[in-house]
């Protein structure tokens, strides 16, 4: 039968230490490196709420205590900006009183399966959310057809999948489909960054996810994967092994994925939102067009 088309909590993932940001990342989250007006994050969180999320779990690591700070309240800062600069105060992290925000600690990387498996006390037997919190979903409403699908479908897991360029996909982790694939659809299988010339599809995993209690034996079982860590996918894959249901939501036209992974996509996702801001979009685009002309 399937669930109701509800989940309350989410577990975002933060614990990673972003060295392929370094030296930006040296003594500050890779999350909370800014992307127009706000922290990576922050994206992640309101995305989070949008979707009727009230209870979130972050999963934290090493120097991540910049994190916690962003989302407690500063009354001093508050005041002094409510006297002073309205416009200003209004920017600040402002989310509603039901939003409540959780953190662990993932003291040794271990991998990303690691990392959910210490959410079980959390999350105990409802379906949840998981998400990376270094990657932004612009535009649509992903995380809403997500949680409907999954709830319909009575699946143990539902992904989030977008079509990539046959010739990217061995950097992903990718999913086999079971057949025709359509905007949702069930899988066979799953490998994270498989050699190239061996992807099943070039349908790549975007980090959301709607997870059951299941997910939670599976990262038990899950063996030690490349770079000898617990991979999510792999833990999945058992999921897959064990004849359950799993899932994939393709991401619609209107919704684009930004990983802040790199320099390359960092810097591509700052250009996006900076071009998109409501006040300074149109000056930056113009300091743009007069850049271009003289390449």
């Amino acid at each position: 039968m399937a669930q109701q088309s509800h989940v309350s909590k989410a577990v975002i993932l933060v614990a990673g230490l972003g060295t392929r940001l370094l030296p930006a990342t040296k003594s500050q989250p890779k999350e909370m490196l800014p992307v127009g007006r706000k922290p990576v994050v922050q994206y992640v969180v309101e995305e989070m709420e949008q979707a009727g999320i009230n209870q979130i779990l972050f999963v934290t690591g090493r120097k991540k205590w910049s994190i916690e700070d962003h989302f407690d309240r500063d009354p001093e800062l508050e005041e002094r900006l409510g006297n002073d600069d309205l416009e200003l105060a209004e920017r600040l992290p402002n989310f509603d009183t039901l939003l409540h925000v959780f953190y662990t600690r993932q003291s040794v990387q271990t991998g990303q399966a690691d990392a959910v498996r210490l959410a079980q006390e959390f999350v105990g037997d409802e379906p949840f959310v998981v998400a990376f919190g270094d990657t932004i979903i612009k535009g649509g409403n992903l995380l809403r057809r997500m949680i409907d699908s999954h709830a319909q479908s009575g699946a143990v897991c539902t992904m989030a999948v977008e079509r990539v360029a046959p010739q990217d996909a061995h950097r992903y982790g990718v999913v086999r489909p079971t057949g025709e694939a359509g905007p949702d659809f069930a899988i066979a299988g799953i490998v994270e960054k498989p050699p190239r010339g061996s992807e099943p599809s070039n349908f790549a995993v975007v980090p959301r996810y709607i997870m059951n209690r299941e997910i939670f034996e599976a990262t038990r079982l899950t063996l030690p994967g490349k770079g000898n860590e617990l991979w999510l996918a792999d833990s999945i894959e058992v999921l897959i092994k064990q004849q359950q249901l799993v899932r994939c939501v393709e991401l619609a036209s209107e919704e684009v994925r930004y990983d802040i992974g790199n320099f390359e996509t960092y810097f591509k996702a700052f250009i996006d939102f900076a071009l998109s801001d409501e006040k300074y979009g149109y000056l930056v685009r113009q300091h743009l067009l007069r850049k271009t002309a003289t390449l």
